[in-house]
């Protein structure tokens, strides 16, 4: 069945929109600090599709994504009783206490690793600001963190490049049945 090439063809067509760049910029500043998409999901296609902008499109992406992040800081540091229900409602709040235990642990550290972690970045961003870290580091810690993974994913696109896209939309359909297959059995290991 054939129903991820349908959706990766209009991914692709929607990376080469002339406002393309523009929603990357905003998914990138939203996602640290409230929102859920990574920006990941709209980077690779982006760079796949136009491989000669990927140093842009990372450079962008880390920029909106560390402002974005001084956000998530904010929110932590004034506002965490108001968001703190909201944390346990979608289910972050464990993510949360744990990132809360790698700050008093590694401090610096912690926000570097972030951006490679499955813990969602904004989580991290929230549980600095509510423990109080220095600003500087923060600032510093998220630029490497999120830049080394997202000039990555960029550099990896763009190596790859339209032979990449092209074995892509070869093998999709196949690649995001198995990824249904690897969530379903996830969830059953989990949930028992």
């Amino acid at each position: 069945m054939r129903l991820f090439s349908g959706i990766y063809t209009k991914v692709m067509s929607w990376s080469r929109h002339q406002y393309a760049t523009y929603w990357l910029a905003i998914v990138s500043f939203t996602e640290s600090s409230f929102f859920v998409i990574p920006p990941d999901v709209m980077l690779a296609p982006m760079t796949l599709a136009k491989p000669d902008k990927a140093w842009f499109y990372a450079g962008l992406t880390t920029i909106a994504s560390v402002l974005g992040g001084i956000l998530g800081y904010v929110i932590g540091l004034y506002a965490i009783e108001m968001v703190a229900p909201w944390l346990q409602e979608l289910g972050y709040f464990e993510s949360y206490q744990l990132a809360q235990a790698w700050f008093s642990e590694w401090g610096f550290w912690a926000i570097f690793l972030a951006g490679f972690t499955p813990i969602p970045y904004k989580i991290f961003t929230i549980a600095s600001g509510a423990a109080a870290m220095a600003l500087m580091p923060f600032i510093v810690g998220s630029l490497i963190g999120r830049g080394a993974r997202f000039f990555l994913v960029a550099g990896l696109m763009h190596w790859g490049g339209a032979s990449l896209e092209k074995q892509l939309s070869l093998w999709v359909d196949s690649l995001g049945w198995a990824m249904v297959v690897l969530l379903v059995a996830a969830y059953f290991i989990w949930a028992h």
